[in-house]
């Protein structure tokens, strides 16, 4: 190998994959937990912030044959300025995956109390905890160099 080449990277997860076969079955009730199209705004929201270009294409194919709306797909981006698209417990749901994800300065009460006006507790925990599976999926995602297939 020359000194420039990059090694080939691990796709940790399939690797070990009694670690992804756990992960999905977390996943597994969280979808019991948080409706379907939440769940997916959550994946989205996350993979856009985190830049994983692999999760993003993934969720955004599974959310329309799921029936969610090209639009509303591509708006998860710009959720802010567009909140006539989502629901006011959406916009508290991408509101609370935007301070998981980004970390920045935590989770503010505000958030908080935006979500809880919605949510019951083993609902929050569900967001927090899709969230931060979603995170996981990401960074594990770019770490191995994955791209999304080309489609045309």
């Amino acid at each position: 190998m020359s000194p420039t080449a990059a090694p080939a990277r691990v796709n940790a997860l399939h690797e070990l994959p009694d670690v992804l076969k756990s992960l999905l079955d977390i996943h597994g009730v969280l979808g019991e937990t948080i409706d379907h199209t939440t769940l997916e705004l959550i994946k989205l929201r996350a993979s856009y912030l985190n830049e994983c270009s692999y999760c993003l294409d993934m969720h955004a194919v599974e959310a329309v044959k799921a029936g969610e709306s090209q639009q509303r797909v591509l708006l998860v981006a710009a959720w802010r300025e567009a909140r006539d698209h989502f629901t006011a417990a959406e916009q508290a749901a991408l509101a609370l995956t935007d301070a998981v994800t980004e970390l920045g300065g935590g989770v503010s009460d505000a958030v908080y109390a935006a979500v809880a006006e919605h949510y019951s507790d083993r609902e929050i925990a569900a967001l927090v905890a899709a969230t931060g599976l979603i995170n996981f999926f990401n960074r594990a995602a770019i770490a191995s160099g994955a791209q999304p297939a080309a489609r045309g």
